[in-house]
């Protein structure tokens, strides 16, 4: 027999509110103590310190608009985030500070997270969904510079974008985007020339979530279906379904690869986690927790393997840690 499913190493409460976004920052000096930054229906941020499992810092800057991504530049000092109040704010968190320097105002309504990507040093990309409801614009900070706008053809009919994730086989190369849409199309997006590489139909409902291997150019999404899809791209940079996998139960809000691509989770709405094998996507475990929609999962960047965890945030308020297959 399996052994059983682990419980949470430790649960962090205390926001409040639902938890709609998680992003690790464990890496860095030996001396550094690892954070997880969490994004909150009431539009907080909380710094949770892993060490003492509390928060350090509440950041109040989106309204009490729900946050629903973020992520880090380069350490943990400058956060990104993006909330229901249509900005995208840049944080300093330096010495202590807890100000908004910068924000974009994107004057899209959907929930559409953000995808960053860093290109060279001090220089990053970002893609978001634009104002027009088709439309996903990308510009390069800190200078804040449009680089493009991804216009769907005329008649393309595939409905506003829903998650994206800009990604390059390495660092010279080209960046590409992916992005999925309410059709259920997987679409693969060359940024120099601004047009459509490939499509790919992955669901029947709407592209909730996705992420991507580059190393092994294979992906994975999952929408409200009982269903989680597989695609490749080959050599062409043509996308092609991989293979599906059946759910028992269905929903996915979130989905993430862990850094070394051995193992992936999903979060479900029927408020469990699950854990897959990368390379054959064999199920390894159901965590269950949580008593409402798990939003949110988020692997840690810790340097040491051992170190490694899974954090889960869920409309229940709550986050779970968890500290699973360290060994593989």
């Amino acid at each position: 027999m399996p052994p059983p499913p682990p419980d949470p190493q430790f649960v962090l409460r205390g926001t409040s509110a639902a938890v709609h976004a998680l992003h690790f920052s464990c890496g860095g000096q030996e001396h550094d103590v690892p954070v997880l930054f969490s994004g909150s229906e009431n539009g907080f941020i909380h710094v949770w310190n892993l060490k003492t499992r509390r928060v350090d810092k509440a950041l109040d800057g989106h309204g009490r608009k729900s946050v629903y991504w973020v992520e880090t530049m380069d350490g943990k000092d400058s956060l990104l985030s993006q909330g229901r109040d249509q900005r995208i704010c840049l944080w300093d968190l330096a010495e202590g500070r807890t100000s908004v320097t910068d924000s974009v105002f994107t004057e899209n309504v959907g929930f559409c997270r953000c995808s960053l990507l860093k290109v060279a040093q001090g220089r990053w990309l970002m893609a978001m969904a634009a104002k027009a409801l088709e439309e996903v614009q990308v510009l390069e900070l800190p200078s804040k510079t449009s680089v493009c706008t991804l216009k769907p053809e005329v008649g393309a009919k595939l409905g506003m974008p829903m998650c994206l994730k800009l990604w390059q086989f390495n660092c010279g190369s080209q960046p590409l985007l992916l992005a999925g849409y309410e059709d259920g199309s997987v679409v693969l997006w060359n940024l120099s020339m601004g047009k459509v590489l490939s499509q790919l139909v992955c669901h029947q409902e709407p592209v909730m979530c996705l992420d991507f291997d580059s190393e092994k150019a294979k992906g994975i999404s999952g929408s409200s279906e009982k269903v989680l899809s597989i695609w490749s791209l080959n050599e062409q940079q043509n996308l092609q379904v991989h293979k599906t996998h059946g759910l028992v139960n269905a929903g996915i809000s979130d989905i993430t690869i862990r850094p070394d691509k051995k193992i992936l989770a999903t979060a479900g709405w029927d408020h469990r986690i699950r854990i897959f094998g990368w390379k054959k996507l064999k199920p390894l475990a159901v965590l269950d927790y949580h008593t409402a929609t798990v939003h949110c999962v988020s692997f840690s960047d810790h340097k040491n393997p051992s170190e490694r965890l899974l954090a889960a945030g869920s409309k229940d308020h709550r986050i779970s840690i968890w500290s699973i297959y360290t060994q593989t």
